[in-house]
Formats: structure tokens, C-alpha cells, sequence
């Protein structure tokens, strides 16, 4: 019987086993369909810059916690690998655009950066003269803009596909295509899972199902609301590239690769667990793209996907024990950072299960 069994195979879930493992526990994942085939897959691998010196909100934590943790993670992965996740540190560079708010812009711009300072994240203002110096490819539709010059990004496919050579080596049984039908528990403690035809008992429980977990958790009476949110991405082809950092508008972002590839994303809609892009989706996903570096009307199209990001209500994550169970743990609701805050989430998850000092206060782990 295994220590702990990880139900849900994407970035957070693999990332759990791959820390625990590496904790001498033995650890079996299951995985409904294709391990880090879902929203970890889709994402554009973007990891924003993040600072604990005076980080007050516990989002600012974890994501001070993450930008911190991110080279060792990635180098000691690579190292036990052999395989190159591509991270980089490529800098960002956050945009506004002009609209009919007007001054509202403006002071919201504003606000944003100071926030950031204040929190400890270092950030760069030019005037607009000099930022298009700079970025000549900018729209004239631009604005506003400041760089984020600690803004890293990692090529998530490969990163995914790390995790599991990790896991593997350190000896992690990893079941594909088990989806989780019943929960059987007695008294205060789940005894197994079923999936497929398949019972497994394990003396531990972690659930990490992404959009999946909302359902997993009815069933034992948490009140944990996630559901699916579906992110529509386009993918570009430009040689030469005409920039090299993150450019993000808010919620959207171009992220370009060092083979001449461009991420556009990304959408958020309620449609359930439908993943099919749409011509409405792609085309405004295209009409941004251009409006931010005119340029990209050049641009090959190559591909179009979706992915269903676990939206929590709050837009929190929640991490540690369900109340109600003494062997079971949550990671789940990380809506659009499960990637960038994956590494935290499983030390976090590791300190809780083995009782170990937690490095973060409690209102970090329990969305």
C-alpha cells in the first residue's frame, strides 16, 4: 500500500509526487487521461516576478514563495532529468492600451506599480518616448508601459514531460486513464478511491484534479466550489522575432519562444468542460495580437487550443488538509497559476503531510 496517493496527473499533482518522493514516501499518482495533458499542457509557461520582503496578501506569498524557488526547482529537476524545461529569465513588459476610461487608466497604472515597489518586486518606468525607443514594434495604440525585468517564463510541455522522467526515476507508480468513481471513507479517514475497476488504498490522500477537483470534493462533503473556466490560446510563427520579453495587457499576454513561436492568449468563459475553440475566441485572440505589435498581421498561424484553468470563486488556491477527513489534502483552484506556483504548492503540501515547519501562515494554504 502506498504512502500517499495523488489523484489528479497534472503540473500540481506531479509536482507533489515528485517532492514527496523525493522524501523517501511511495507515492502512486492516478491520472484520468494523459498525465500533464490539461490545463498544465495548455498554458503559455509564464512566471511572473514575485517578492516576500514585504509581501503582505497571502497571493503575494506564494507568489513571492514561487519566483524564489523557481531556478533551484527547475536546476535540480534538469539535474535529476536530463531534461532542459527551458526556463529563462526573458523580462516582461506590462501595456496598457488607450480606451474611453481615460484617467482611469491612468491612476490604476499607477496604483499597480506602486503596489508592486511596495511589495518588493523590482519594476522599470521610461516615459512612452523611451519605452517605444525601446520596443519599436509597439502598437500606437499603446499607452502605458513598465518593465518587470525578474519576469521568467518555462516551456511548459517540456517542463510536464520533466516531472514525469522525475517521477519515474524516484520511483513514483504512475496510473493513466484511471478516472476516480467513488471515495469510500470510514469515520474521519478515506480508505481507497475507485477508478475504472481498480481499488486503491493508500494511507494518505491528495487531491489535485484542476477543473476535475469541484466534483472529487462533492463527494466528500467539502465545501470547495472550482469549476472550469475555458482559455482559448493561439499560436503564432515569426522569424525574426520582433520582441523577446512577455508583453501583458492585463489578463492577455504575448509570450514569445526562442524558436520564433508566439503564445496569444488568453480567453476566460464559462462553458463547462467544453475545450473546442471558437472563431469569436481566436479572432479577438488575433485582433489583440496585432493591436499590441502590428507586425504580427505577418505572422503564420500554426495552431489554436483550449484549455479548462480550476477557478475557485475567489480566484484562491486551496492548499492543506480537508477538515472533515484527517487523510485527505487539497491542491486545487489555482485558476491561472497552477504552473508558475506549482513548485510552492508541493513544498507546502509536503510540510503539512510529514509535519514539518510550514513556511507560510496558514491563510496561504487554505483558499
Amino acid at each position: 500500500m502506498p504512502d500517499v496517493i495523488v489523484v489528479g496527473g497534472g503540473v500540481i499533482g506531479l509536482s507533489i509526487a515528485w517532492e514527496l518522493a523525493g522524501q523517501g514516501l511511495a507515492v502512486r499518482i492516478l491520472e484520468q487521461g494523459v498525465f500533464g495533458r490539461e490545463s498544465s499542457w495548455a498554458g503559455a509557461g509564464m512566471l511572473p516576478p514575485g517578492s516576500l520582503v514585504n509581501a503582505r496578501t497571502p497571493e503575494a506569498r506564494l507568489r513571492g514563495a514561487a519566483h524564489q524557488m523557481w531556478p533551484e526547482w527547475s536546476d535540480s529537476l534538469t539535474s535529476s532529468t536530463g531534461m532542459d524545461n527551458g526556463f529563462i529569465r526573458c523580462g516582461g513588459l506590462e501595456v496598457r492600451l488607450s480606451s474611453a476610461e481615460g484617467d482611469d487608466v491612468e491612476t490604476e497604472f499607477h496604483r499597480e506599480v506602486e503596489g508592486l515597489r511596495l511589495e518588493g518586486v523590482v519594476v522599470e518606468t521610461e516615459s512612452l518616448a523611451q519605452v517605444r525607443q525601446r520596443f519599436p514594434m509597439l502598437g500606437p495604440d499603446v499607452t502605458h508601459a513598465y518593465s518587470l525585468p525578474d519576469f521568467c517564463q518555462v516551456r511548459n510541455p517540456r517542463h510536464l514531460q520533466a516531472l514525469q522522467i522525475g517521477c519515474a526515476v524516484r520511483g513514483v507508480e504512475m496510473v493513466s486513464g484511471a478516472v476516480v468513481r467513488k471515495i469510500v471513507t470510514r469515520g474521519d479517514r478515506i480508505e481507497s478511491v475507485q477508478a475504472s475497476d481498480t481499488e486503491h488504498r493508500g494511507a494518505e490522500f491528495v487531491f489535485a484534479g484542476g477543473a476535475w477537483s469541484g466534483e472529487l470534493l462533492r463527494q466528500l462533503g467539502a465545501t470547495l466550489l472550482i469549476e472550469p473556466l475555458k482559455g482559448q490560446i493561439v499560436l503564432l510563427q515569426a522569424i525574426p522575432l520582433a520582441f523577446r520579453p512577455v508583453i501583458q495587457v492585463g489578463r492577455e499576454y504575448l509570450v514569445p519562444r526562442s524558436d520564433g513561436r508566439i503564445l496569444v492568449g488568453s480567453t476566460e468563459e464559462r462553458s463547462g468542460f467544453d475545450k473546442r475553440n471558437t472563431a469569436e475566441g481566436v479572432s479577438g485572440l488575433l485582433r489583440f495580437a496585432q493591436r499590441v505589435v502590428p507586425s504580427l498581421k505577418d505572422a503564420h498561424f500554426e495552431k489554436c487550443w483550449a484549455g479548462l484553468r480550476p477557478y475557485s470563486g475567489s480566484g484562491k488556491p486551496s492548499i492543506g488538509r480537508l477538515p472533515q477527513l484527517s487523510n485527505a489534502l487539497v491542491a486545487a483552484g489555482h485558476f491561472r497559476y497552477g504552473l508558475h506556483l506549482s513548485p510552492i504548492t508541493a513544498v507546502l503540501i509536503r510540510e503539512i503531510l510529514l509535519q514539518q515547519t510550514v513556511q507560510l501562515p496558514e491563510e496561504c494554504c487554505v483558499g
